[in-house]
């Protein structure tokens, strides 16, 4: 058995189901190990990062670590964008990338780059292979790795030498990982949680915050029991939206600078603040320091460096978040006194829900096709939105059920909607899929319409068009700036011809008065289909 044998059987050790890749020179002994295996899927991208993107959202929706393999140089360049999104959205990944003979490494020879050094901010670990008996090893730890503690991305980088070496003995794979210094905490500490029990008793204000950390660690049901146990609002940030339904009395809706005006204003009213997976980033608190000021904080979240990074808590919790939740279960908290709380904050809450949208002739608005598109989807469908206004609206104003919403939350990568979209359809292809994007964030990544089409998938795809770059061309319509520039996306192409050509039917909607019929026949078109909605370049966020 030489590496590359040895790199394949080894993932299949690990249960690897399928791959995301687009092969080259130096990672053709890998790919020709995997023909040999059918039980491995394989999907081939059009560009390198969206393997990355597939790989998330795969991982997302399985809950295991999703796999991406390209090749050296840019092969494994175009994947930094994807593997960055990964980390800041904390979704175990494993990248592996294929690399230039070892004996030739720092000579600057045709497709080499020195791909561990390059993503060495904003990966958790990688991996220079340098002998192909270390390959099992470094699998089983790459893994372990990528899948405990604070999850993220991994990256092995193999030498193509190293891939056609052969083993000096039979193939052994580990039962178990020791990597001395890796100890990731997973119960929190007894005397914190008494602490955090007592501080919910008192308080008559209080508020839960939950984020991206509760769906990674499967807590959904036990933040949902706390919260309904104590009588505690919920708001989110963009990572957990989809962590309570929105017609539940106790979801507030989505806190930061482009939330809901329900959720902002429980953030300032309260006086007792428990984060929950969340890191306090700067869209999701926009004045950490006033938080502070006004009430007393309770991090959780698996990761110490989270806790004091942003806001300095007065009760920390590090460990796994639904071990802590059920810790905190476990010890009966009380109800508390907030029913004037959660008055106060309902009415806030429906005039919200029930508000009007603008209407302007031959266009349609965001919020108003979210809402009726909300509510004809399935009650598990996983959304995918991109990034800028589509991401905005679509979190603010789509009714989430029990299903999945997934987005580039942290790094805010545009063109993540439609690879993600095809990652979790992957991992979950009897689920309804659909992905949200602008006429911007299509053309990232419309390519991929064709790995859709090589595998017939039945992903959704709602378009926004503006013929703008909306987020920015809002910014820059207000102070200090002095208008629009470098947005107008004048040149675009005709997306219905674009999407024909790939064997995708598309449909209009630019009529709110046959919004309806139209949502209702795109729905029910038999596999993938593009709906392009037509939007007016001035609608904001904040209509």
């Amino acid at each position: 058995m030489n590496g590359a044998h040895a790199l394949i059987q080894s993932l299949i050790c690990e249960k690897v189901e399928h791959i995301f890749g687009y092969a080259g020179a130096t990672i053709c002994p890998a790919v020709d190990a995997l023909k040999e295996h059918p039980e491995i899927g394989y999907t081939l991208v059009r560009t390198e990062q969206n393997a990355g993107h597939m790989a998330s959202g795969y991982a997302r929706l399985s809950g295991k670590v999703g796999v991406c393999m390209v090749t050296s140089g840019p092969g494994a360049t175009n994947l930094i964008t994807g593997i960055a999104t990964a980390y800041m959205d904390s979704i175990p990944i494993l990248a592996i990338t294929g690399q230039v003979p070892s004996g030739l490494l720092g000579r600057d020879i045709f497709q080499e780059v020195d791909i561990t050094g390059a993503v060495a901010p904003f990966i958790k670990h990688s991996y220079l292979v340098k002998n192909a008996n270390d390959i099992p090893r470094i699998v089983k730890e790459a893994f372990h790795i990528a899948s405990t503690g604070r999850p993220g991305p991994v990256l092995i980088d193999v030498p193509i030498d190293v891939q056609e070496q052969e083993l000096s003995g039979e193939f052994s794979f580990p039962e178990t990982v020791n990597i001395r210094g890796y100890k990731p905490s997973v119960r929190g500490n007894e005397l914190q949680i008494k602490r955090v029990i007592e501080a919910i008793s008192q308080a008559k204000q209080p508020l839960i915050c939950a984020g991206g950390g509760v769906v990674l660690s499967g807590a959904k049901e036990e933040l949902l029991e706390l919260a309904e146990r104590c009588q505690i609002p919920v708001v989110k940030t963009m990572m957990g939206i989809s962590l309570m339904p929105t017609e539940h009395p106790l979801n507030m809706g989505l806190i930061g600078a482009h939330g809901n005006v329900c959720a902002n204003k429980a953030l300032v009213k309260a006086d007792l603040l428990i984060m929950v997976g969340a890191r306090a980033a700067d869209r999701a608190i926009i004045n950490p320091m006033e938080i502070q000021r006004r009430m007393p904080l309770i991090h959780i979240d698996v990761d110490p460096a989270e806790i004091g990074k942003n806001m300095q808590a007065q009760i920390p919790l590090v460990g796994n978040v639904k071990v802590i939740l059920r810790q905190m279960l476990d010890r009966n908290p009380p109800e508390t006194d907030s029913a004037e709380w959660r008055s106060f904050l309902r009415d806030y809450r429906q005039a919200e829900l029930g508000r009007r949208f603008p209407r302007r002739d031959g266009y349609v608005f965001p919020g108003t096709v979210l809402r009726s598109l909300g509510r004809k989807l399935d009650d598990n469908a996983i959304i995918c939105a991109d990034v800028g206004q589509n991401q905005i609206f679509t979190c603010k104003y789509l009714p989430q059920k029990n299903g999945r919403f997934l987005t580039s939350g942290g790094l805010g990568t545009m063109g993540y909607s439609i690879p993600a979209a095809i990652g979790a359809k992957v991992a979950a292809p009897e689920r309804q899929t659909v992905a949200i994007c602008g006429d911007g964030s299509f053309q990232m990544s419309m390519n991929e319409l064709a790995a859709i089409r090589a595998a017939a998938m039945d992903i959704k795809i709602v378009l926004f068009r503006n013929h703008t770059l909306g987020l920015v061309n809002q910014i820059q319509r207000s102070n200090p700036y002095h208008g629009p520039f470098g947005v107008d996306l004048e040149g675009s192409p005709d997306f219905a011809i674009i999407a024909s050509a790939y064997g995708v039917p598309s449909m209009v909607a630019d009529d709110e008065d046959r919004l309806d019929e139209v949502l209702d026949r795109f729905l029910a078109t038999p596999g993938c289909c593009l709906l392009i909605c037509e939007v007016h370049p001035d609608v904001k966020t904040t209509d």
